[in-house]
């Protein structure tokens, strides 16, 4: 069997030679090939940027720089997330994305038609209560005091005849003219008589006095009360309609009409005062002692390539903190503290809120 099989070997090395030789003159005849992004990416080379556009971080920092960092641009005073007190139904969105609008302006309304009918329901109890504080206060009209006068009046004469009536029941009696029971009844009608007379006489006493101090007390107390429900309800339908807190632009409107608004959600609006931009930008820490306030710091943006954006530190953080801009170098350190600066800039047209940037503390 091994002399059988002698004349394999040099076949098969003949073969792989053969192979070889096609595999190498494949390769000199192949064009050349353009590496894809990823593998650039993975292979560490830098692509220069397209022709016409300057990438600002290829020309370098400005001269006389002290320290840079990221930043975020952001309205005058942050943003402003408007919510509203109270849960409910969006019945109106007031206002739209880039509308300018003044602190005080309705910008959402929810759904308040049973609030507003119970603030119906309670100026009707607040007027009634009016109405009867009025009456207790002026007293009894003439008219009033008239009438109590002659019920009184009536009263008396109605006394004075059943004990005349008693009287003469009594000595009929003497003369066996009447029984005892007759008489116990002449009397006591008399004494029933009496009585409904000085009622009806303290009765107009009162109607010609007027009304008590008392009464007055009580019925001001009752239109009080009336009317804080009123207050209370009126509250209630204001604080389903949510306005604006400050001055300035809608920057986004998150919900719409027809859609259930819960407190502690996302917010209904949001909203800043664009007029003066700012950048808030991340010291490192390394750099902390090269900032401070009122230094000239130049911004710049990928959009708009090596145009600077001019402005000087407005406020320097009192606590280091983490980073608030993350970019995607993944060279960048994510663990390091920075402090926080605040950059006003003085003509920062083109700039868009949440617009990352970079700023560069300058001499």
């Amino acid at each position: 069997m091994r002399y059988r099989f002698r004349w394999f070997h040099p076949l098969a090395a003949a073969v792989v030679a053969a192979m070889t030789f096609s595999t190498a003159n494949m390769l000199r005849a192949a064009p050349p090939t353009t590496p894809s992004p990823h593998d650039v990416g993975k292979a560490g080379r830098v692509e220069p940027p397209p022709t016409g556009q300057v990438d600002f971080r290829e020309a370098g920092p400005p001269d006389g720089t002290l320290a840079s960092g990221y930043g975020m641009i952001e309205p005058n005073d942050r943003e402003t997330k408007v919510a509203a007190a109270l849960p409910g139904r969006i019945a109106r969105i007031a206002v739209a994305e880039g509308q300018h609008v003044a602190a005080g302006d309705v910008v959402v309304e929810l759904d308040h038609t049973v609030e507003q009918a119970a603030v119906v329901a309670a100026q009707a109890d607040a007027d009634a209560a009016d109405a009867a504080l009025v009456r207790a206060v002026r007293g009894s009209r003439h008219e009033d005091v008239e009438a109590a006068m002659a019920d009184a009046a009536t009263a008396k004469a109605r006394a004075e005849l059943s004990k005349g009536v008693a009287e003469r029941t009594a000595s009929v009696q003497a003369g066996g003219g009447a029984t005892a029971d007759e008489v116990d009844r002449a009397r006591r009608q008399a004494d029933a008589d009496t009585a409904a007379a000085k009622a009806a006489e303290a009765r107009s006493e009162a109607v010609i006095a007027g009304s008590r101090r008392e009464d007055i007390m009580l019925a001001r107390a009752q239109a009080m009360a009336a009317h804080a429900r009123v207050d209370e309800a009126k509250a209630t339908v204001d604080r389903l309609t949510v306005r604006a807190p400050i001055a300035g632009e809608v920057l986004q409107s998150k919900f719409r009409a027809g859609e259930y608004e819960q407190p502690g959600g996302d917010p209904l609006i949001v909203m800043g005062d664009t007029v003066h931009l700012t950048a808030r930008m991340d010291v490192d820490e390394r750099d902390v002692g090269k900032v401070a306030v009122g230094a000239k710091v130049i911004v710049r943006a990928d959009a708009f390539g090596d145009k600077d954006f001019v402005g000087h530190i407005r406020e320097v953080g009192r606590h280091m903190g983490r980073k608030n801009v993350r970019t995607d170098d993944p060279a960048q350190r994510n663990d390091t503290k920075i402090l926080e600066a605040v950059v006003e800039l003085d003509a920062p047209a083109g700039l868009v809120v949440g617009q990352r940037v970079t700023c560069y503390v300058t001499r």
